[in-house]
């Protein structure tokens, strides 16, 4: 693997990082309202995730994965499907069996969300990391499509933080941080695939499978739970098939750089 390909994929996960500092850009907006908008940027992802998928990594993966049939690979990409329910179960069953004083809990929660956050940026770097083993083009497609998964996440997560009683400037160093652990995720699947390559043809359909999770899982459920207006509800299949429809853009610009 040559150099610019790490260049590129730090630089991206390290731009990532930087939407955990998002956060304190929106404590002067009502709360109600900023989660009425950023539904929209939730369906948005979902479809951009959805794409990424099927339009970039899906394709990639039968081109190049010459000594991998079809049934491994859709085994695979089901494996990552389970590992994505598996974490989140271990997650919410670590938070569900910590029982604390009710004057520590809001500090309990948020040592809780940061712990979620670490290992979820830690994911979603590992996801990051396989995308660039198949190509340059692959890694940014999936970049693009964790970064708007990741903007209203790091705001709840910096909500959390302040809600439980941190300080401005210590949520915020908190919350960047525990975002930090993406690049650590990249850097470790750059390492693990480069050095044995057949692991390429694993992490990538693993990680197809997680993305399919946290859409169909995370995502899509969340817009069944706000505003149910027809007006909203259209707005958001727009948003979600305008998601796809940047993933599918992107195909051009690959094959212009191809």
């Amino acid at each position: 693997m040559d150099l610019s390909t790490w260049m590129i994929a730090l630089l991206a996960v390290f731009g990532i990082s930087l939407t955990s500092l998002i956060g304190i850009f929106t404590l002067g907006i009502k709360q109600s309202y900023l989660t009425s908008k950023l539904i929209y940027l939730v369906s948005f992802s979902a479809g951009a995730l959805f794409g990424d998928v099927f339009l970039h990594l899906m394709p990639e993966m039968v081109e190049h994965a010459h000594e991998m049939d079809m049934d491994q690979l859709g085994l695979l990409v089901i494996g990552g499907v389970v590992l994505g329910l598996v974490i989140e179960k271990l997650l919410h069953w670590h938070h569900c069996h910590h029982d604390h004083s009710e004057d520590d809990q809001p500090h309990t929660i948020a040592k809780m969300n940061l712990i979620g956050d670490f290992v979820h940026n830690l994911i979603d770097g590992l996801i990051i990391g396989a995308s660039f083993l198949v190509s340059i083009p692959a890694g940014l497609a999936t970049s693009l499509a964790i970064l708007f998964h990741e903007i209203p996440q790091e705001i709840g997560d910096y909500a959390v933080l302040i809600h439980s009683g941190y300080s401005k400037k210590k949520a915020l160093l908190l919350n960047f941080l525990s975002a930090l652990s993406a690049i650590l995720g990249t850097i470790i699947a750059l390492i693990v695939g480069g050095v044995v390559h057949e692991l390429q043809e694993t992490l990538v359909p693993i990680a197809m499978g997680m993305f399919i999770y946290i859409a169909g899982s995370d995502l899509i459920p969340e817009l069944h739970k706000h505003n149910h207006q027809f007006k909203s509800s259209l707005l958001q299949i727009l948003m979600f098939i305008l998601g796809i429809g940047v993933m599918f853009g992107l195909l051009f610009l690959e094959g212009h750089a191809h």
